[in-house]
Parts: structure tokens; sequence; C-alpha cells
């Protein structure tokens, strides 16, 4: 007969994607909303109280991503970061490097990682020696029972591909296959580790069901990979995707809670004693929804200061616009040249010197400009910490990335134009449909993919396609983000080392008054 000492129970707990959401609310209307850390906060509290055994891990993207991150960031860096003081409070075990952990350059991860009660790990970012370039590649924690649990971290390698080249200087990025056969081994074999935890910033590429690709496999996100091909993991956080999935992949629980702290990852692992060590016999995991969760109030008086500096930043009054800029219909102004578009690209030409830009209404919250612009119009509507890239690219590379933009349409069964699924599923992607200025040009989206743009010119002529043309835009896109391989590896003219959303600011604030034009240089039609 069985005693019960000799079962057991672990509790995993996961936060992804997190974004620098500390409060419930929407920064741009500076409204409730069911997001933010200090909901997560209670819910991770009271699994704490019911917790045999208990691991909280950050699986990454923890220090960008709202105005309150910004505002720390940039306008008042030297105090404490206050997600790391967040997770300090909740006692987390680990936390995992992201892919937005660098965009606000080394030295600043450097100090949040510097001011963590908690290790950071990623096994396959390492230094020229082949060392872990964040010191641990994985943490053993041993509990009062004798259980012995190993966290690796893995991130995804693709970040070169979008990120300046400053800010991950002196790292190489390897495959996280390759990297957690190695250290999946030595957790299991020379740590003794009875469950091992791979925490991966990154997604899966595939269908957990099926196996069958869900979008281009471009190894950024290899959660399915990490369950078919490293034996030994029990447990596979992921994130990055920002998809909320509860499932297993050969015989891994597989889980990933969404983004913003909406949701809280939970996985609990019956354990069975074998011998001197224990054996995984269960698994059971969901996602615990933060929707009607009152916000821990400990959380919101340590971020308290932040959030009041931020507010007060947020209703600055920079200037006047003019004119019409406001959006109230995302997909209208995706079809047809828009004051709002034209703007930003005007004013990324103005400051670059280029004569011809791209850029893209980022997603379907963005407001526009009313007629009097404070800093919270600019960080609603511009949300990444971007910077800009002249490329020398061709004609032909223009058209390419036209073509490539004008698969985010489709046709549906009414005949109307819709987005396509491949730029909603897994996650929603209209960040990666360009609209352009300095050229004009049609395209048909009954035609067939690859052949939609029906014309092409600049100044009134047909671009030449062998000719060479310098072009402004974003540095994600400049890295090829988005599968917009034909900027990859192109010459770099310029670039401006300014957050996008400053030049912005700057640009209004110098002009007082700015005028909202239309000159119609593109249109998206159906036949």
């Amino acid at each position: 007969m069985e005693t019960a000492s000799t079962k057991c129970m672990l509790t995993i707990l996961q936060t992804s994607d997190l974004h620098g959401s500390i409060y419930p609310l929407s920064y741009a209307a500076n409204e409730p909303r069911d997001v933010g850390f200090a909901k997560i906060a209670t819910l991770i509290k009271a699994q704490r109280e019911q917790a045999e055994h208990l691991l909280v891990i950050d699986n990454g993207d923890l220090i960008q991503g709202t105005p309150l991150a910004y505002h720390h960031a940039r306008l008042h860096h030297t105090a404490a970061n206050p997600m790391v003081l967040c997770l300090n409070e909740l006692s987390y075990d680990a936390a995992i490097i992201g892919n937005h952990e660098f965009n606000y350059g080394l030295p600043f991860l450097h100090k949040a990682i510097g001011e963590s009660h908690f290790p950071w790990l990623s096994a396959n970012l390492t230094n020229a020696a082949g060392d872990p370039f964040f010191g641990k590649p994985y943490m053993i924690k041993t509990f009062e029972s004798g259980l012995i649990v190993g966290v690796l971290g893995l991130t995804t390698p693709y970040i070169p591909n979008w990120e300046q080249p400053e800010n991950i200087a002196g790292i190489h990025f390897h495959d996280p296959v390759e990297t957690a056969r190695k250290w999946v081994r030595v957790m299991r074999e020379e740590e003794k580790a009875d469950v091992v935890i791979v925490a991966y910033h990154g997604g899966l590429e595939r269908d957990p069901e099926t196996g069958e690709p869900t979008e281009a496999l471009t190894k950024e996100n290899q959660g399915y990979e990490l369950c078919t091909e490293v034996p030994g993991i029990d447990v596979l956080l992921t994130g990055h995707q920002h998809r909320t999935i509860v499932s297993k992949v050969n015989g891994v629980c597989v889980v990933q809670p969404g983004n913003e702290g909406r949701a809280l990852g939970k996985v609990q692992l019956s354990l069975q004693q074998q011998g001197a060590g224990w054996k995984v016999i269960g698994c059971d995991a969901h996602l615990l929804s933060v929707e009607g969760v009152e916000a821990d109030t400990s959380i919101l008086e340590i971020a308290a200061p932040y959030e009041e500096r931020t507010q007060r930043w947020l209703d600055q009054p920079i200037g006047r616009f003019t004119g019409d800029m406001r959006i109230t219909d995302p997909m209208a102004v995706r079809l047809k040249d828009h004051a709002f578009v034209e703007f930003i690209n005007h004013v990324q030409m103005e400051i670059s010197g280029a004569s011809i830009s791209n850029t893209a209404l980022f997603d379907n919250t963005s407001a526009g400009f009313p007629e009097n612009v404070t800093m919270r119009d600019i960080v609603s509507n511009y949300i990444y910490p971007n910077t800009l890239v002249v490329l020398r690219i061709k004609g032909k590379d223009i058209r390419a990335a036209l073509e490539q933009g004008a698969e985010y349409f489709e046709v549906d069964d009414k005949g109307e134009i819709v987005v396509s699924p491949a730029f909603l599923l897994p996650k929603p992607q209209h960040y990666n449909y360009d609209m352009w200025e300095g050229i004009e040009y049609l395209i048909d989206v009954a035609r067939p993919i690859g052949q939609r743009v029906v014309r092409l010119t600049r100044n009134g002529a047909p671009l030449d396609m062998e000719a060479d043309y310098d072009v402004v835009m974003n540095n994600y896109r400049a890295g090829g983000g988005g599968n917009y391989t034909m900027f990859q590896k192109k010459p770099v003219v310029k670039e401006v080392a300014t957050d996008v959303s400053e030049l912005l600011a700057t640009y209004i604030l110098e002009k007082k008054v700015v005028e909202a034009t239309v000159n119609g240089n593109w249109e998206v039609v159906k036949g």
C-alpha cells in the first residue's frame, strides 16, 4: 500500500511576454483592461498558498512594451527597473532572456539583471568562447522532499534579423535544439534532476496536435522540434508568439500564456517516488485568466511612482494638427493612402534624407492623432522602440517588398477584401504590411500572389528595376523582419539611432502646427 510520502505534486507557474504591463489599463484610452502583472500577482499569491512544491518562471519579453517601460528606459533609467521589482516581490525563481530584452541596449539589460533576485537563463546565447553570455544556462532547485528540478533557458536565435547590432554585440546565437540536447543531458545525468523544464522564449511553427506547419519554418519558433527531437524534457514553457496554448507534443506538456499578463500558465506534475528519486506520472496544464481578478495592491504600490511619472509625461501637449489624422477604420487605412500613414512616412523621409519611405499601421487599436497631440497619442500609435535605417536597394527589391506586403490581403466569398489568415494566425501581424511614400503604385488583390503589383512608378515614370534607390524604414524591417528577405544584407546608407516615437514627438514640438496631407500615391483594389 502506497503512503503519502511516495507521491508529490510540483506546480509550475509561468508568465511570458508581459511587455512592461503592470497596471490593468489601456494607456491609449487610459481605461481599465483585464491585463497586467498586478492581476497576475493576485493569482500567483493564491497558488503559492496551495502548492506543495512551486516554481515561478518568467519566459521573456519582460522589460519593454508599455509607455511605463519606455519612460523608465528613456527618461528615468537610473531608478530600479519596475518590472524586476515586481518579480522580486513575487519571489520568482528564474527569468528567460527574450528578444525584446535587447531593445534598450546591453547596459540597460545588464542593469536589470543585476537588480534581479533571481537568475536570468539562456543557454544558447554565448560569448566567443562558447560560455553562456548571461552566466547561467540552467538552474537547479532541490526541495525539502528531495525532489530535484532543473530549468533550462533558451531564446529564439532569430534576434540578429531584427535587433540593432550594437544591442547584441559579442553575443553568439546557437540553435536551441542542439543546445538543449547538450544541457538536458547534463541536468539529467550530472545534476540528477528528477524533472526537466525547458523555458524557451520561442513558440511553435507547427500545429501541436498534427505536426503540420502553421507558418514558414524559419527556425524562429522551434518548440515542436524541442519536444520531438530532444529526449528527457517533461515540460516546455513557450512564448514569443503571444498565443494561448495548452497541449502535449510527444508526451511533453506545452504551455503559452499569451501576452501583457492576460493569463497565468499553470502546470501540475504528479510524481511518484522511485528509488532515490522521483518520476513524473501525470501532467495537468491550463491557463488562469485575469479577467475579473482584483489587482494586487502591493504591486500597484511598487509601480505607483513610475506610473505617476508616466501619466504626467503622457499628458504633456506637444503640438496641433490641422486636418484629419484620426483612424476610425484600420482596413480603410490599409487600402488607400491616409494622412496618418503619410505623416509617418514624411517624417521618416525628412529626418533621414531618403526620398522613399515605408511604414506600417502596427495594430488595429491605433486611433491616429487628434487635433491637439500629446505624448500619449504618440506612444499609443507608435508602439515599438524602432529606429530608422536607410537601405540602398534595387527597384526590383521594392517590387518584391510590395508583393510580400500584398499577401496581407485576400478576397473572401462575398467578394470583399479581407486580411489573409496567414497574417492573423497564430498571432496578428498587421505590422508586417507596409505602405509606401515616394513611389506610386496600385495593388490588385484579385490577381495571384506574386503578381499583384499592377502599377509601379516614380514621379510618373516606370520604376527602373535595376536602378538603386535609398529607402528609409524601421530597423526591424531593414533586417528582413516579417519575411522581407529582399532587404537582408543590403548596403546601409544611414542609421538614425533615436526611437521613431521620439523623432515624431520632436518633429511636432518643433513645427508646433502640422498640416494633414494625403497625396493618394497608392491604392489597393480588387479587379
